[in-house]
């Protein structure tokens, strides 16, 4: 199971105005070059968006279902791919003023699940840290376009 957290300094409304636009993964989601709302409400449960994830000369092709949605406080994904799914769970908590984001994912099934080991997680992690990184700078926008109300 890979973990990563992250404190960012804007609202939880903030961050969850980025995570409930679907056109907005592939902004902060590394390794994805585009994104779009394939069916339902993003992020409603059962709703879809499909992605192009990119790494290097590859390209795939893939749909991420929403599981569990609490707005403002949680997100549940489903991540499939041609070679497995994954779990990816967001924890959106206030932190004083900013808002501390926890980000869980591990392997569901296919090869994902069956090659999924200890340098896998390592890798997730690292992957985890760049887009906690990128979600902050979206957030960031977020509040600068909703007024600073904090």
């Amino acid at each position: 199971m890979a973990q990563w957290n992250r404190l960012i300094e804007a609202r939880p409304e903030d961050v969850w105005s980025v995570l409930s636009d679907g056109q907005q993964y592939a902004r902060f989601v590394v390794g994805t070059h585009d994104s779009w709302e394939e069916n339902g409400h993003w992020p409603t449960p059962g709703a879809e968006l499909g992605y192009t994830l990119r790494v290097g000369p590859w390209s795939y092709r893939g749909r991420t279902i929403s599981r569990l949605c609490e707005p403002v406080h949680r997100l549940e994904l489903e991540a499939r791919t041609d070679v497995g799914s994954a779990r990816i769970a967001f924890l959106v908590e206030p932190w004083g003023e900013d808002t501390l984001v926890i980000v869980d994912e591990h392997p569901l099934g296919g090869l994902a699940a069956r090659w999924h080991n200890s340098a896998v997680d390592a890798l997730l992690r690292w992957r985890h840290r760049w887009m906690l990184v990128r979600l902050a700078e979206r957030a960031a926008e977020e509040k600068e376009r909703s007024g600073d109300r904090a």
